[in-house]
């Protein structure tokens, strides 16, 4: 699996599309009111609105992330990165806050590689 994260905003599809010479058919969108396992698709965009979806359905998200892993292990995986800024006064965003950050390290650990964009600048940092 290769992972790319970084802020809104910043360049993330269009790097991944442009990198691995792939196109908008590659793409599976994710959904944050859709808790289904994400795949069939080369690239899953957005993870970080299905785990929404999990924490909003208060469903398992690290063994949720684990299987999306074991089946998804040549994917390229693209998640927005949330942990900046002020921490939310509402406790499902905070809870959704702290599962997207334990399952963006638990991804890091598992992929092959790992990119963070920053302002469309692909920093790799494994």
């Amino acid at each position: 699996m290769i992972l790319i994260f970084g802020g809104v905003y910043q360049g993330k599809l269009d790097y991944a599309l442009d990198r691995f010479r792939l196109t908008e058919h590659d793409v599976y969108r994710c959904n944050e009111d859709d808790t289904a396992m994400p795949g069939n698709k080369k690239i899953i965009y957005e993870i970080d609105k299905w785990i929404f979806a999990l924490v909003k359905a208060d469903l398992n998200v690290a063994g949720s992330v684990q299987q999306f892993m074991d089946a998804n292990m040549d994917a390229i995986v693209i998640c927005n990165d949330i942990s900046c800024g002020v921490v939310p006064a509402d406790p499902v965003m905070r809870s959704w806050r702290e599962a997207a950050g334990r399952s963006l390290a638990l991804m890091s650990r598992n992929a092959s590689e790992v990119v963070r964009l920053f302002c469309g600048i692909a920093m790799r940092i494994k």
